[in-house]
């Protein structure tokens, strides 16, 4: 097992990450694993990471602070972002808090892997319709409020606030469109 291959990985999702972690294992990596957060600066000095995979959502928390603290305490990791909610604002934040890469799920170990490699050539999600001229009403509204949500570090109650909607009326649109 090669010392410069040491992943952190931050996320939530116990059974996802049980399988990244099993799989990166077999690939070589030294991993430490956190639900959230709690216990990034020990994790950073006692593990001395080489690579981050951190998700967006972790629970209640922002993956973009744990990615703006990580690389704060230590700016040579390499820090790959999840999200199941994917926007090209949540993106473009990653990327200058730090992260060297941005990956929608579903992503097996192959995508973070190569996400790993690429480096600094960070890459954003593809320019959905709000970024086109001809976009519509509806597209339009889904980055305003995926805007909305990460100014608000993801803080539903807080984004509905923002967005002048009710907080129901904002979580009934997030459950239609997955993305």
């Amino acid at each position: 097992m090669s010392e410069a291959r040491r992943l952190l990985l931050v996320e939530d999702d116990a059974v996802f990450a049980r399988t990244l972690l099993r799989s990166f294992e077999r690939r070589g990596y030294a991993v430490h694993h956190l639900a959230g957060p709690d216990g990034l600066e020990e994790a950073i000095a006692g593990f001395a990471p080489s690579h981050a995979v951190v998700d967006l959502r972790l629970g209640g928390a922002s993956g973009l602070a744990v990615v703006e603290r990580l690389h704060a305490l230590a700016p040579e990791v390499t820090i790959v972002v999840l999200t199941g909610f994917a926007s090209i604002a949540t993106a473009v934040q990653a990327v200058k808090l730090g992260a060297t890469n941005y990956l929608s799920k579903p992503a097996n170990t192959d995508d973070i892997e190569a996400a790993f490699e690429a480096g600094a050539s960070a890459t954003l999600p593809e320019a959905d319709e709000a970024m086109r001229p001809s976009a519509s009403l509806r597209t339009v509204e889904w980055e305003h409020i995926h805007q909305a949500l990460a100014d608000a570090d993801f803080n539903v109650s807080e984004a509905a606030r923002r967005l002048g909607m009710h907080r129901r009326t904002l979580a009934r649109k997030l459950e239609k469109r997955h993305l």
